[in-house]
């Protein structure tokens, strides 16, 4: 299947002789298979190095900034001496406190051999900041509504898509379009469950991958999470679909624990957010530049990383779905989770925030535009008024909002409104 990355990474390819790539994301959301994808397509060979297999190399990658030392120790380590032409795909760098800055090096001076490093973390990674001009960084997130359309009987559709500014789809083309987003949000972006569902678009078999994909995941948690942290980080966890779906959607210690108080819970909640399987979304206390100047670091949403495994994690299976409504699903949490990742996606939206008003007024998401704040409301019924960006606009006079939702794409008095299945191309 393709991936967007493969269009970065080719870049990469071109212009970064002796510049090392990283791809940083969350668990399972295909970074290794995009890595040895993209060696298939462009080197006669490559290497993968995963460190946890090398734990005496992942050791002393951490320590040694020499080149010729690292050269003499990795070749040591696989009994292989000619990297010439190759590439050197090094994952799990996150084990290594300094493998980002030394292999950084390690690339700068070894003409014909090219390095890509993988990390299941999200945020940077310490030395990462310091080697910014050597160094290609890309994201990886759960597979996107286009690359979903792309990887698939899709790609006609995500023409259409593609080519629309502010009018709606031929009618024909829409509802093929609603057939594949409807088929989109029960499934996820989980490359494993979308290559399942492409085979026999059999929802069954995507519900028991995604069960799957989610035992492991937990089981991944287990086993990186510090023994003194695992039981409040797990709870944590566990409450996460009860969080999204209550009416005030802000994070609740309350809901992991009667008792709990947020000092004895933070470290657990970054930790969380850290290891790449779910994602922050704080709280801004008012809708000025800059943004982050405007941080309650105290108010928070978590969110699951990938709508596929949030349904499955609440418990709603296929079969429980109401297929003529699906959007709705979970109180319309599944749309507004899948529109979270698709924000989140999208290169030309920075970091996103939410906004509160003193009463009762909340803004899903806001974020940094064109000089200005822009609102953004995810309303999972057609022709539904954005009364919560109707009072932002009212306090902070800012001349665009969004809304996302059923309704086909149009601009009306300073409201854009986006369709579920294009925020990706807006």
């Amino acid at each position: 299947m393709f991936r967007n990355i493969m269009n970065n990474l080719a870049t990469w390819y071109e212009i970064g002789e002796n510049k090392a790539a990283l791809i940083r994301g969350g668990k399972f959301v295909g970074k290794t298979w995009a890595a040895l994808d993209f060696a298939t397509g462009f080197f006669d060979e490559h290497i993968l190095i995963d460190l946890e297999q090398y734990p005496d190399f992942c050791q002393y990658i951490s320590k040694e900034r020499k080149p010729e030392k690292l050269h003499a120790k990795l070749t040591t380590s696989l009994d292989k001496y000619d990297f010439q032409g190759k590439l050197l795909i090094f994952d799990n760098v996150q084990l290594s406190t300094m493998a980002v800055p030394n292999l950084v090096e390690y690339a700068k001076v070894s003409s014909g051999v090219r390095i890509c490093m993988l990390a299941t973390v999200n945020g940077m990674l310490p030395g990462e900041a310091e080697c910014q001009d050597d160094l290609f960084v890309y994201e990886l997130t759960p597979m996107t509504f286009d690359e979903f359309l792309k990887a698939g009987k899709g790609r006609k559709l995500w023409k259409y898509i593609e080519n629309q500014r502010l009018e709606g789809l031929p009618e024909e083309v829409r509802a093929s379009v609603d057939t594949m987003l409807d088929a989109f949000l029960v499934t996820g972006g989980m490359p494993e469950a979308v290559n399942a569902y492409y085979k026999n678009e059999n929802f069954e078999e995507v519900d028991g991958i995604l069960q799957k994909t989610l035992d492991k995941m937990t089981e991944y948690i287990v086993k990186v999470t510090p023994k003194k942290l695992l039981t409040k980080v797990m709870l944590i966890w566990n409450s996460i679909p009860v969080q999204l779906t209550k009416e005030n959607k802000k994070f609740m210690y309350g809901y992991v624990d009667p008792k709990a108080r947020a000092r004895e819970y933070e470290s657990s909640v970054d930790h969380l957010v850290r290891i790449g399987v779910v994602r922050q979304v704080y709280r801004v206390k008012h809708g000025i530049l800059p943004l982050a100047e405007q941080v309650d670091e105290k108010s928070f949403e978590i969110y699951h990383l990938d709508h596929g495994l949030l349904r499955i994690m609440a418990g709603i299976h296929y079969y429980d779905i109401d297929q003529t409504n699906i959007v709705d699903t979970m109180d319309g949490m599944i749309a507004e989770q899948y529109a979270m990742e698709e924000l989140y996606a999208n290169k030309n939206i920075g970091r996103l925030f939410f906004w509160i008003s003193s009463a009762t007024a909340k803004v899903d998401f806001v974020y940094e535009g064109d000089g200005e704040v822009v609102p953004v409301d995810v309303q999972t019924e057609p022709h539904t008024k954005a009364q919560s960006s109707k009072v932002f606009k009212q306090r902070y006079n800012n001349a665009t909002s969004i809304r996302i939702s059923t309704d086909d794409m149009y601009m009306n008095n300073g409201l854009l409104n986006v369709p579920l299945y294009g925020i990706w191309n807006f």
